[in-house]
């Protein structure tokens, strides 16, 4: 039987892929969700373990030909829990921490913590998606803002800091049933022992989503929720460099009721082949290169946010501890869709997102969030952190002209040909 390649087979699809490879090259990929997964994640990803179904957990399937599928899922648990358990906010046994990683993203993984310990119309508490939060946090558009009972949290307008006096008072009023501890768009540290507190006081499940920061969690250059939280979920990609994925941790007196949650509850059968690369990223976390790379994230995140404010731009709560930034554009006189626009023209890649206490609309903001995940895997660090700034100021400055993208487009790359792009060929 002919089994001609992708080039051969479907032309139109080998070439978009062609061209997101060579984007991928050349161009300064600034969002703070995105990475470069290594080769050997990749090529997991794309074996053939794809092939089988899988529904259930190992040594319990509804399908025969388990024997490889449950050592990779064994294997992948068995490296998460390792690694996480090396820096964890308070030490447990490794019988006391259990690893679910079927989850397909990071929004199934926190929906099954809906499902695990919720009946419709509890009340939620997490960070509003306008100081930072996450829509599955319970934010009015999702599914968990419409079938539970939200109530936000904020920040302090005067630093822009998460206000733990306001999640003690309006957890004492409310009394969630579940409070969440997690951001996808805050640079600063995150207290979990703070909410632990305020979760006990109040009876709550307290689960920490770590989705953004799990690889420096792992790496010990943030502070761990695991054996402080009830339940911390993530996604596997981000600062963590695997495949599109999900995970979770619990203790072990949760494990029934979350892995009941993930199967039957809301999914079917995992993506093994998505598994395998969760594996074979845990086992490149634990090296000390990964350490490395995770404070050196950090590193360049600081010296670009240090070097934007000296350039006169807005930085949410002036700096950060983390791989993002938020950049509010108010003093520029720009918006921050246009900013964002006008910069993917030039080759710097970044998304524009709400400020906090934003006067303007979502889809038309104030401001940039910026992340250094994915130029900081490429071997990028200070010296290009500065260009970076000065790359985006100008371009800021001058949104319209179009002579001005494509000369910095050819300078982005230029620079990028110096720093390949970790898993990809072009």
């Amino acid at each position: 039987m002919l089994d001609p390649e992708l080039a051969e087979r479907d032309p139109d699809v080998a070439r978009l892929i062609a061209d997101e490879n060579r984007r991928e090259h050349e161009t300064v990929r600034l969002i703070a969700s995105e990475n470069y997964a290594s080769r050997a994640v990749l090529e997991a990803m794309g074996s053939c373990l794809g092939n089988k179904y899988s529904e259930g957990y190992a040594k319990k399937r509804y399908y025969e030909g388990q024997q490889v599928i449950d050592e990779v899922e064994e294997l992948a648990i068995a490296r998460l829990r390792r690694l996480f358990l090396e820096h964890a906010g308070r030490p447990m046994a490794p019988d006391d921490l259990h690893v679910n990683v079927q989850p397909y993203s990071g929004s199934p993984a926190n929906l099954a913590v809906y499902l695990a310990f919720l009946k419709p119309h509890d009340t939620v508490m997490g960070l509003g998606l306008p100081a930072g939060g996450h829509l599955t946090h319970g934010h009015s558009v999702s599914i968990t803002g419409k079938f539970f009972k939200s109530v936000p949290y904020g920040v302090r307008r005067e630093d822009h800091r998460i206000d733990m006096d306001e999640v003690r008072r309006l957890a004492r009023e409310h009394r969630p049933r579940l409070l969440w501890c997690g951001t996808t768009a805050y640079p600063r540290t995150l207290d979990f022992e703070a909410f632990r507190s305020i979760a006990d006081e109040v009876g709550a499940i307290f689960a920490a989503d770590i989705a953004h920061i799990s690889g420096l969690v792992c790496a010990g250059v943030h502070p761990s929720p695991i054996g402080v939280a009830d339940v911390v979920t993530s996604t596997t990609h981000k600062t963590f460099r695997g495949p599109r994925g999900g995970m979770i941790f619990c203790k072990k007196e949760h494990a029934q009721a979350i892995d009941r949650a993930v199967f039957p509850g809301l999914q079917g059968g995992p993506h093994n082949q998505t598994t395998a690369g969760i594996a074979v990223a845990a086992l490149e976390a634990s090296q000390p290169s990964f350490v490395a790379y995770a404070k050196a994230v950090v590193a360049n995140a600081k010296t670009l946010a240090a070097a934007l404010l000296e350039r006169g731009y807005g930085v949410t709560t002036g700096g950060t501890d983390n791989h993002l930034m938020l950049i509010d554009l108010t003093s520029k006189n720009v918006p921050g869709k246009a900013a964002a626009q006008a910069l993917d023209r030039a080759g710097v890649v970044l998304n524009y997102n709400a400020v906090p206490f934003d006067p303007r609309k979502p889809f038309d903001p104030s401001g940039l969030r910026i992340g250094t995940p994915a130029v900081t895997s490429r071997g990028m660090g200070k010296a290009e952190m500065l260009r970076i700034a000065e790359m985006i100021d100008r371009v800021v400055s001058a949104p319209g002209d179009t002579d001005l993208q494509a000369s910095t487009q050819a300078e982005v790359r230029e620079m990028c040909s110096h720093f390949p792009a970790p898993g990809l060929r072009l």
